[in-house]
């Protein structure tokens, strides 16, 4: 059994080492993150799972980008420790986060990832939404309400 809940500012540095070995630590390196540079990641999107004895087992942030001058939330990264992958942990923080980001008055969210494992969660090839390269256009998917919405992936800059 695990607990969601929010990532708190304590959590950060565990979260960042579950990154690091899910992902590596030259993660940072991707494309995605200059979306992320100087950007806070919308926190109480921001997920963390445990389990009944307080270990970390799994989390997810969001980020707040636009998509043209669309406002949009991208997904990432989500991770789940090797000990605990495969028992459903990540389509729980997906499902969970993404139902609150709606909730949260966020139309869209956007991530980079494999279409077929992230169509169980509502989400969709997206056409002329551009991620900075080298990203894979097939891998830019959607969920939402994506219609009439396209143009490149920038940073996020509050309305005004």
């Amino acid at each position: 059994m695990y607990r969601l809940s929010h990532e708190e500012p304590e959590d950060h540095w565990e979260v960042e080492a579950l990154y690091d070995l899910c992902f590596a630590p030259g993660r940072e390196a991707l494309s995605s993150y200059r979306l992320r540079d100087g950007t806070d990641p919308v926190s109480r999107l921001c997920r963390v799972a445990r389990d009944g004895d307080g270990i970390l087992a799994g989390a997810i942030r969001f980020w707040p980008v636009r998509v043209g001058a669309a406002p949009a939330l991208l997904l990432g990264p989500v991770a789940v420790h090797p000990t605990r992958q495969g028992e459903g942990l990540g389509g729980a923080l997906i499902n969970d986060s993404v139902g609150r980001a709606a909730e949260n008055g966020w139309a869209r969210v956007l991530l980079v990832g494999d279409e077929p494992y992230y169509r169980r969660f509502g989400f969709h090839r997206l056409e002329g939404v551009i991620m900075p390269p080298p990203t894979n256009p097939d891998r830019v998917l959607g969920h939402g309400d994506w219609q009439g919405v396209a143009g490149p992936v920038t940073a996020w800059t509050p309305p005004g």
